[in-house]
């Protein structure tokens, strides 16, 4: 089931690198960016965590927790966040769930239902788990961004993202009811 803009994400119950997290009581009433890594230890991925890494005074500076997500599990995790921290320069102080059996990843259908890690698998065996989540304060989807594994993320332009959506939230809903009151016409007419 694909999940679209204003829905509400998923909850779910999941093992991270510091402990068990629920969700929705994780993010309680801050934004919230999940992003996800198709492996451990991959260049890619190790520079982009170093990134959001670095931007953490961002993320606090906009109300706004992070969590990352890969494939592996938590003692990769673990070993893998002195790498990030090595290469970043900063601490990585956000989570990184543990979706070893991908439940995360097909909740937020970025794998197909039947997919599954084979043996000896490598980061092109969950390659779609390259995607970054914008969730607001009331839990629900407002960006998704999926990435091919040729295409690095920039965390700058997500960092952007929140902000533009932050700054809009409070007029949305009014904007909707003037457009649909002045600019669509009314039901049962023909336009």
């Amino acid at each position: 089931m694909a999940i679209r803009i204003n829905d509400i994400v998923p909850n779910f119950t999941a093992e991270t690198d510091q402990g068990t997290i629920t969700f929705h009581d994780w993010i309680g009433d801050q934004w919230a960016i999940l992003f996800s890594h198709p492996k451990d230890f991959t260049p890619v991925c190790t520079t982009e965590f170093g990134a959001v890494a670095q931007l953490s005074a961002e993320w606090e500076a906009r109300n706004t927790k992070v969590i990352g997500l890969s494939v592996d599990g938590v003692d990769e995790h673990k070993d893998w966040k002195k790498d990030i921290e090595s290469f970043g320069g900063s601490p990585a102080g956000f989570p990184i769930i543990a979706d070893a059996d991908l439940t995360v990843s097909k909740l937020f259908d970025m794998l197909p239902a039947d997919a599954y890690l084979p043996d000896g698998r490598t980061a092109a065996d969950s390659a779609s788990v390259r995607s970054v989540f914008i969730i607001s304060p009331d839990k629900k989807l407002q960006l998704a961004m999926t990435y091919p594994m040729s295409v690095g993320r920039n965390f700058a332009e997500v960092l952007r993202a929140l902000g533009v959506i932050d700054a809009m939230a409070p007029y949305l809903e009014p904007l909707s009811r003037v457009w649909a009151s002045h600019c669509l016409p009314p039901l049962g007419a023909s336009a």
